[in-house]
């Protein structure tokens, strides 16, 4: 069944300025679906425009078969999508605890309940919950940026470029971080820089090239072709 649909969304951050060509992707319940492809080929532009930061000049998507084109973010939030942007996507100044409160300000008499719920479901952040989240590690941050989005209860997470600047350690560590998280029943959509390591944990996979779907499938199908190997997993 299908959660999320965006087909033949068009966009781009000026009038005569078109970074998606007409991508379609499709989010299923339960998955994992990876983005992967070169720089400017539209990857975290198309995420922007499913969260409502980026109004589409032309296409449609959809959320539990509702149209939310165009929709407000904070409308999209509460028909249960979460995203977490590459950057600046925590409150440095802010404890850990707090940095969850504000992650479950739609909803702040629920936030409590969650907040508990999230500090379980990631101990690193409840053995440090009072701890500036400046003070974080890398990974660490992104967790806690993961876990803000998660206070919305959402059934769709879309994560922009996650392991960007990790070390491997910290970066494994992270992927097993979102696994879990679909595990628990989120299905999520990942842009990705490190393609070998998003195609290895998703379900199925687009590869967006010059703002338009150039290839979809199976993760592992997709994996083992060698012209995918060779153009962008390394050879």
């Amino acid at each position: 069944m299908s959660l999320l649909t965006a087909t033949g969304v068009i966009a781009g951050y000026g009038a005569q300025d078109e970074i998606l060509k007409g991508i379609d992707l499709v989010v299923g319940e339960g998955e994992i679906v990876g983005i992967i492809g070169p720089n400017g080929a539209g990857k975290s532009t198309l995420l922007k425009a499913i969260a409502g930061l980026l109004l589409p000049k032309a296409g449609s998507i959809t959320l539990h078969g509702r149209d939310i084109t165009g929709q407000p973010p904070r409308e999209i939030s509460r028909l249960g999508l979460a995203y977490v942007p590459q950057e600046f996507n925590i409150f440095p100044t802010m404890s850990v605890r707090e940095n969850l409160e504000m992650g479950g300000y739609i909803d702040r008499k629920g936030a409590a309940r969650r907040i508990d719920g999230v500090l379980t479901r990631f101990p690193v952040l409840g053995e440090k919950r009072r701890h500036a989240a400046r003070t974080l590690s890398g990974g660490e941050r992104q967790i806690l940026a993961m876990a803000m989005a998660l206070m919305v209860e959402p059934a769709v997470l879309l994560l922009d470029e996650p392991s960007a600047g990790l070390s491997p350690v910290a970066a494994e560590r992270l992927f097993d971080a979102i696994v879990q998280v679909n595990k628990d029943g989120v299905s999520i959509a990942m842009v990705e820089q490190n393609a070998n390591e998003a195609l290895a944990i998703s379900d199925r996979a687009y590869i967006l090239v010059d703002g338009k779907n150039s290839r979809t499938g199976p993760a592992k199908v997709l994996a083992a072709d060698p012209e995918i190997r060779r153009l962008f997993l390394g050879g």
